[in-house]
């Protein structure tokens, strides 16, 4: 077995199913975002972009605003003027900037191009982790999603650079485990909950489950 799967397989033990991605701030392990709808996929997407730079606490203000003033779905979206939109969404942050984005993302939603990822990428405002989060989890399309939380894990376990590059990151899981979006998708939640309770900025490495498997813990221990 591998070290990306042995270190799946403690975290899944560890934490049980995650049931990524909520919607309507659910998170749901049965249906692992089976047979999505429109509306659904457009939330996913929506929350994808609002997460940058913030935390899923603050999107979910956000989205739950949309939601009580009958703005979550695309076409009321489409109607908003940046400032009406933006004044919605502060809780997320650079809400000005966001609202902008959002927007191109309806633009490019409506030229009716091919939900690829070259095609996303070239979306004002939406990079690599966005991209990804809107494939794997909206599209059920096998993109590893690699976040602060991600580089921070596997470069204290020892398997990467604190400053590794997001490619190459990605590359590493795709090179060594199957290209199943369920699993990514299940992978890349255990990794935020780990980072959340036990890999923060200051590690609590006391009880951390990936302890013997970490070179930072080995090295700083005794």
């Amino acid at each position: 077995m591998n070290k990306l799967r042995l270190i799946y397989n403690i975290l899944l033990k560890e934490y049980g199913e995650q049931g990524w991605w909520p919607l309507g701030g659910i998170y749901n392990t049965k249906n692992k975002l089976s047979n999505l709808d429109d509306k659904s996929k457009f939330e996913i997407c929506l929350g994808a972009i609002l997460t940058q730079n913030t935390s899923w606490k603050n999107v979910e203000i956000s989205l739950n605003n949309l939601r009580k003033n009958n703005c979550l779905n695309i076409n009321k979206l489409r109607d908003l003027s940046i400032e009406e939109l933006a004044f919605l969404i502060k809780s997320s942050g650079y809400n000005n900037q966001k609202a902008k984005k959002v927007k191109e993302f309806i633009k490019f939603l409506d030229s009716g191009k091919e939900v690829s990822r070259d095609n996303l990428l070239s979306v004002w405002g939406i990079g690599n982790e966005t991209v990804d989060s809107i494939l794997l989890y909206a599209h059920k399309k096998p993109y590893f999603v690699v976040d602060a939380y991600t580089k921070r894990i596997f470069s204290r376990i020892g398997l990467c650079k604190e400053n590794v590059d997001y490619i190459e990151l990605q590359k590493l899981f795709h090179d060594n485990l199957e290209e199943n979006s369920e699993f990514f998708n299940e992978y890349h939640a255990l990794l935020v909950e780990h980072a959340k309770r036990y890999c923060k900025k200051k590690p609590s490495c006391n009880g951390c489950p990936l302890k013997n498997e970490c070179k930072y813990y080995k090295e700083n221990s005794s």
